[in-house]
């Protein structure tokens, strides 16, 4: 990416890139690199929590939504592990999702995977897309390969295996549930890879959600992703990490540090000066090709930091819109969330609050049509697809105008508002408004 960044009340010019109808790849100067599912260049992405979705906590419960969902323009559905859950040192009466006791099967309290396989189906024919959290840094316990391939585990100074899920310093995470397994015998990757072959094969699934990708050595995704695509075409791979050299196989990765910018923004900790600076910065390590998952509520933050709502207040949906505007952002809702959702869910048992679908339709409302305006303008599309992002500040009134454009055929602005003192920016002239909540206004041009 080529940009001079300038801060505060200037315009900061961030990346150029093209927006071709449909791409298969993405080129660098040296080599071809990430292959690139035309649907994604539009999409959004809404994370489904089966277990705490419906009263049932079915596959088939769930189903039910799908219409809902589609009609809220959703592109791609991520589910959270459908996998049957670890007993073994389990947490909680039901068990962390990401515990997996065998990685080709599904949760019997979530259904069978007839039912997983119709779920896609419907999917598809809704024109969504579906992905699958993978677990490939730990497994459950009681997963058979702790009888069957003690290599495939980390061993403690005394040489006992299994032990639980170690970090990157090699210190323990904490994760008592879950055992580490070692990627230095060959065979682990060879099989794990074979596990994920195996849902893309049998379900038709058209990628991965890959849990604490950075955990895992980077050498199982270089053989992983490049085997599964050449075997099933240019599938979806979401990295949960945020490290930019991931991108030479992932099409995303995690904006985790935007998101703990716009907490600290919400709190008053952090200011637009904070947000000029992310830009330009993220600006400089990233590659034009790449998206990064922006979002303001996740299974992580809803059940250990609260909900957007407890977090951001009511400027909740304007720090969505803002990291709708951001350029390379892959826009994610979590489940709930379009229904105003202000409480946290357990991790390890069933919500017994329950979620009412039918409340709060101005939020629906609102995502739904952040999700239609990314669909009809394409300044606003992802990674190398949409239109370089043009950032002006002013600390005075904590007031920020982002601008995506193509010359002479597409803009979208966004006018955000943060403090007390009314916006240093006004509407912006030939555009119309398109979105408004507290804090947030979206113009755009008229389509033809």
């Amino acid at each position: 990416m080529k940009t001079l960044p300038l801060f505060l009340a200037a315009a900061i010019g961030l990346a150029s890139c093209n927006t071709p109808e449909t791409t298969t790849s993405v080129t660098t100067e040296s080599q071809e690199i990430n292959l690139v599912p035309a649907w994604t260049k539009s999409a959004n992405i809404y994370e489904v929590n089966v277990r705490q979705y419906t009263p049932e906590g079915t596959l088939n419960a769930f189903s039910a939504h799908l219409p809902r969902l589609a009609a809220m323009n959703v592109d791609v559905l991520w589910f959270m592990p459908i996998q049957p859950i670890g007993e073994l040192n389990r947490k909680g009466e039901l068990g962390s999702y990401y515990s997996i006791k065998d990685y080709t099967a599904v949760n019997p309290a979530f259904g069978t995977l007839e039912d997983f396989k119709a779920l896609v189906d419907q999917a598809h024919e809704l024109g969504m897309h579906v992905i699958l959290d993978w677990v490939a840094n730990h497994s459950a316990w009681d997963h058979k390969w702790v009888e069957t391939n003690d290599d495939f585990y980390s061993r403690d100074e005394n040489g006992e295996y299994p032990v639980e899920a170690l970090g990157n310093d090699g210190g323990k995470t904490g994760w008592t549930d879950v055992a580490d397994l070692n990627y230095e015998t060959a065979l682990l990757t060879d099989s794990m890879a074979a596990e994920m072959d195996w849902w893309v094969s049998q379900t038709g699934i058209d990628g991965f959600r890959c849990d604490m990708a950075g955990m895992v050595p980077y050498a199982f995704w270089e053989h992983t992703i490049p085997m599964l695509r050449e075997k099933h075409g240019p599938l979806f791979f979401l990295a949960e990490w945020s490290e930019p050299h991931l991108m030479s196989t992932f099409n995303a990765d995690y904006g985790w540090e935007f998101h703990h910018l716009m907490n600290d923004m919400a709190r008053g900790h952090k200011t637009v000066a904070d947000l000029a600076a992310y830009a330009a910065k993220n600006d400089s390590i990233y590659p034009d090709h790449a998206m990064k998952l922006y979002f303001t509520s996740n299974h992580d933050e809803n059940s250990w930091q609260g909900s957007a709502i407890e977090r951001m207040g009511e400027d909740a949906r304007a720090y969505f819109a803002l990291s709708f505007m951001m350029e390379q952002s892959l826009p994610l809702l979590y489940t709930g969330q379009e229904v105003g959702i202000d409480y946290r869910f357990p991790f390890f048992s069933k919500d017994t609050i329950g979620l009412d679908w039918s409340a709060n339709t101005e939020h629906a409302d609102f995502y739904a049509g952040l999700f239609a305006l990314k669909h009809e303008h394409p300044a606003l599309w992802n990674g190398a697809y949409g239109a370089p992002m043009q950032m002006q500040i002013d600390t005075a009134s904590q007031s920020v105008l982002i601008s995506r454009e193509i010359t002479d055929e597409d803009k979208v602005v966004g006018i955000f508002n943060f403090g007390t003192a009314s916006s240093a920016y006004e509407a912006p002239e030939g555009l119309d408004l398109v979105a408004e909540v507290k804090g947030a206004k979206i113009y755009a041009s008229k389509l033809d």
